[in-house]
């Protein structure tokens, strides 16, 4: 039975009981943020012999060696044959277009001149990278295509997979978008251990730079206590889409929009605003009754019942005002001529505009990534791109003639805060005075 919370933006307590609802999404229990750093610890102390008893313990596949837990290229390889065509089809499509918009990203050095002064930055790409893909019961290819593809066209030197594999199978469709998206090497073992080893090294799993990647809830705690460690993506929690209707919007799209969101898993959240009383009473009809034949019922349910909202807003301009302030994942305009609101979006991952641009397209295979800030990190985050495996280093370049002109006004500076070899250093480069 579907119980979806409703409030109405005109609500004396409005702000604080949203804020109520969506707070209860961000807790890290004290009991994973132990159990996380009790795992990373045995990782950096024991190396290989930590990640064989892990493996032992939570995926219940047994090795000798932790070279045993990579899969061979032969098999990678061969993986692509073992998938159906269509399947092969739809990976080619997906990464064909995933490529075309990062191309579109890729940062490029630069460089002008000032006061005969060079000035510039130089980009290049990270040299390792860790990409962490979600095992289990689910299967996400989708995931290899859209954390890989950017590496590999930002110019990564050595991309290495890891993913959890439950008695020691991992899925042909995960192995084959990873061969086609350029994956380098692959090893079976997942959760926080799989962080670790990546941050750290261990004798046969090479330490990497960066990780980037979705995983549950420890996944995303041991990312959090390594980051410093290694460079991750962002500190991403569970997945939500904020939808905005009005009286023009396909009630079974709507539906459909927002089971979608909610069958990832119990913890995803999905809202719908609008300004239309009919539509929202309509929605929650055709919603409980669609819920009954749905094959992933009772994960939709439990996500809707705890987490789903539906809001009443006074018009969309207020609907925006709401949105912007929760800055979610995905924002889906589904209301008349929503492209002309588009300027008035400040806060969110993705945006999809029109009933005819349904998030689930940005889950595959639109072009854009899927990998959003999430729990209203978009206020300050932004997607998965290029430049997130690119670095920027500044270049300076100074004549003899400019160094005068900067001598003289770093030196003011540097005894301004008396830091006078600072000082010294800033004088010594007035071409007036002696090279030693």
């Amino acid at each position: 039975m579907l119980n979806i919370k409703k409030i109405s933006s005109t609500d004396k307590n409005f702000s604080e009981t949203l804020q109520k609802y969506i707070s209860q999404r961000k807790a890290c229990t004290s009991e994973i943020k132990n159990t996380v750093l009790s795992i990373i610890e045995d990782v950096k102390k024991n190396g290989d012999k930590s990640i064989i008893n892990f493996s032992k313990e939570f995926d219940n596949y047994s090795v000798k060696t932790v070279a045993e837990l990579e899969i061979s290229k032969e098999d990678i390889i061969s993986s692509v044959d073992k998938i159906t065509k269509e399947e092969l089809e739809a990976l080619k499509f997906a990464k064909r277009r995933i490529e075309e918009f990062c191309k579109k990203q890729k940062l490029k050095s630069w460089s002008y001149i000032s006061d005969e002064i060079k000035l510039g930055e130089k980009i290049t790409p990270i040299d390792k990278v860790g990409l962490y893909v979600p095992g289990g019961s689910a299967v996400y290819p989708s995931s290899v295509l859209m954390n890989t593809i950017p590496a590999v066209v930002a110019g990564v030197n050595e991309i290495i997979m890891v993913v959890p594999s439950p008695n020691g199978t991992v899925n042909h469709l995960v192995l084959a978008a990873a061969h086609l998206a350029g994956v380098h090497r692959i090893f079976q073992i997942g959760g926080a251990q799989a962080i670790a080893a990546l941050a750290f090294g261990t004798e046969t799993i090479p330490k990497v730079n960066k990780i980037v990647g979705p995983g549950n809830q420890y996944v995303a705690q041991a990312k959090k206590e390594l980051y410093g460690e290694v460079g991750i993506d962002n500190f991403a929690g569970p997945s939500e889409i904020l939808v905005i209707a009005d009286s023009s919007a396909n009630i079974s799209w709507l539906a459909a929009d927002l089971f979608a969101q909610a069958e990832h898993d119990e913890m995803a959240q999905s809202i719908l605003i609008s300004p239309d009383e009919e539509l929202l009473k309509k929605l929650e009809e055709h919603m409980a009754d669609k819920i009954l034949n749905s094959k992933r019922k009772e994960i939709i349910q439990a996500s809707l019942n705890n987490f789903g909202i539906l809001i009443s807003a006074e018009n969309i301009d207020d609907a925006i005002r709401i949105s912007n302030e929760l800055a979610p994942e995905h924002l889906q305009l589904s209301f008349k001529n929503s492209d002309k609101y588009l300027d008035k979006i400040i806060n969110a991952g993705a945006i999809f505009v029109g009933e005819y641009s349904p998030e689930v397209f940005g889950d595959y295979c639109v072009g854009t990534n899927h990998v959003l800030p999430t729990v209203g990190t978009a206020k300050f985050s932004s997607p998965l791109g290029v430049y997130d495996f690119q670095k920027r280093s500044n270049v300076i370049q100074c004549s003899e003639k400019s160094a005068t002109l900067l001598s003289k006004y770093s030196t003011i500076l540097a005894n301004s805060e008396g830091l006078f070899s600072h000082k010294d250093s800033a004088m010594l480069r007035n071409n007036k005075g002696k090279k030693e």
